[in-house]
């Protein structure tokens, strides 16, 4: 029988229904522009070094992806800009002057052990570069506790390389907020200035590419625990705002605990997670042998994450709150 050119057909596909504008690769290129403060501002302070770190971290990052692309005979997906983003964002986090086979080493274990092992993009537990980070570290204590001065700006002397964590901690030294604002200060490559991270921070919130939720439940339960201790007793614990300006707290709760696949999907998830992450660096700074705290964090409540997903994911409708079906 032929076909009525005037009836309307009612076509059945399955969800979802609703599709974002947003895709993978504008997501991933986004956060890699809004690194690019941070990338230049390393470059300026630590030279030449810095840049060829960031290339080594990023070129390893590629061929790892194809690699593991080739050998599971599945297209490339380097298109997607993600391991671009884990290679800028590991050499971003590892300190100046480091050896390039430790960086390269560092960048594959991040692409392959992070996130290729476990099915690729979308699938991975843990954020990729800190995982890469965290076996470095393991691996090559001294190495990853190595620290340079920076050139430092026209008219300011460089501090000392050594972390103004470390500073405080082993030696009591309180760093100028300053320095730790502009980046004159001893650290890994994309952490040292505040200044280059929270301009990074302004374009993922104006191209709304992360949410507030994260960060700022993150950085105010440090901000809030540090003040109530620095209240306590001031010479023993730093000022709040130089534990917000110090170390990996910044490019941490902006560029690391927002990853879209391993944080929590509802908004109470999402501040769970931060207030958790927070206290566990406050924990790690105040009382642990180790004077940061950030990435042990963020890695913690990856691993929190799917239990989160549960107490938490709105409930289906139709269905009850265990599960089943009403």
């Amino acid at each position: 029988m032929a076909e009525n050119s005037n009836e309307l057909k009612l076509e059945l596909v399955s969800s979802p229904h609703l599709r974002d504008r947003d895709s993978v690769p504008k997501i991933m290129f986004g956060v890699a522009i809004a690194l690019i403060p941070a990338t230049a501002s390393s470059i300026y302070h630590f030279g030449v070094t810095a840049l060829v770190t960031i290339v080594a971290s990023i070129v390893a990052a590629l061929a790892t992806e194809w690699v593991f692309c080739k050998a599971r005979n599945k297209p490339s997906s380097l298109g997607d800009g993600s391991a671009l983003v884990t290679g800028l964002l590991l050499a971003l986090i590892l300190p100046p002057k480091l050896s390039i086979q430790i960086v390269v080493v560092g960048s594959v274990i991040a692409v392959a052990i992070g996130k290729m092992v476990f099915g690729g993009l979308g699938h991975n537990i843990f954020n990729p570069a800190l995982v890469g980070r965290a076996f470095l570290m393991a691996c090559y204590p001294v190495a990853l506790t190595t620290w340079i001065k920076p050139e430092g700006f026209p008219g300011i002397d460089a501090v000392t390389g050594a972390t103004p964590l470390g500073l405080f901690k082993f030696e009591g030294e309180l760093t100028a907020f300053g320095n730790l604002f502009w980046g004159n200060i001893g650290g890994s490559l994309g952490e040292t200035s505040s200044l280059a991270i929270l301009i990074g921070a302004l374009y993922l919130f104006s191209r709304r590419l992360i949410t507030w939720h994260i960060p700022f439940s993150f950085i105010g339960t440090v901000f809030v625990f540090t003040g109530i201790l620095h209240v306590v007793d001031p010479l023993k614990y730093a000022h709040p705002v130089f534990h917000l300006l110090s170390g990996g707290l910044l490019i941490g709760a902006f560029f690391m605990a927002t990853d879209y696949v391993s944080t929590p999907r509802s908004i109470k998830g999402q501040l769970i997670f931060g207030i958790g992450a927070g206290l566990i660096v406050v924990l790690i700074r105040q009382w642990g042998g180790y004077p940061e705290g950030v990435m042990y964090a963020i890695l913690f409540m990856n691993a929190m994450t799917p239990l989160i997903n549960r107490g938490t994911s709105p409930r289906i409708f139709g269905h009850s709150k265990g599960g089943e079906s009403s």
